[in-house]
């Protein structure tokens, strides 16, 4: 509410958003392939395809934890002020566990049990777009100050 209203007439892709778009793709599509490359030289198969798929959920989730402001810090605001957002990041992590541990639906989804080790890389690897993001707020917001003064 403290800034003006953006103009009807502004594209979506305005201020910036398509470049966020696209480096963003570039370090999904980076993780969610080194990952792959990893799993592919030591697991197999099934691993392999539970891996990126846990992986890409992953990410999103952290990724929609760090969109919640395109200039303020998701710490700034808070990870509590949208509830309904955490719930839904939470349920969605819920899920992706039980999928992938549940025997039941391992036989629906194609997805096996993943070590620790393995659960952790996924887990780590989408993390850092987490990081990388608000890096880029940071960045974006002392480009701002340096230009205004």
């Amino acid at each position: 509410m403290k800034r003006p209203p953006r103009d009807p007439k502004e594209g979506i892709f305005a201020r910036g958003l398509w470049q966020h778009m696209v480096w963003v793709g570039i370090w999904m599509s980076s993780g969610i392939l080194g990952i792959m490359w990893w799993a592919c030289n030591h697991c197999d198969e099934q691993h392999v395809r539970t891996m990126t798929f846990f992986a890409m959920a992953a990410f999103q989730m952290f990724h929609v934890m760090a969109i919640r402001s395109e200039r303020e810090s998701t710490f700034a605001i808070g990870l509590f002020s949208n509830r309904p957002l955490l719930f839904a990041v939470i349920l969605t992590f819920v899920l992706q566990v039980l999928v992938t541990y549940t025997p039941f639906l391992q036989v629906i989804f194609k997805t096996v049990s993943l070590t620790t080790g393995e659960l952790l890389l996924c887990v780590g690897v989408s993390a850092t777009l987490f990081g990388a993001v608000e890096a880029e707020k940071f960045l974006l917001q002392r480009l701002r100050k340096r230009s205004k003064s």
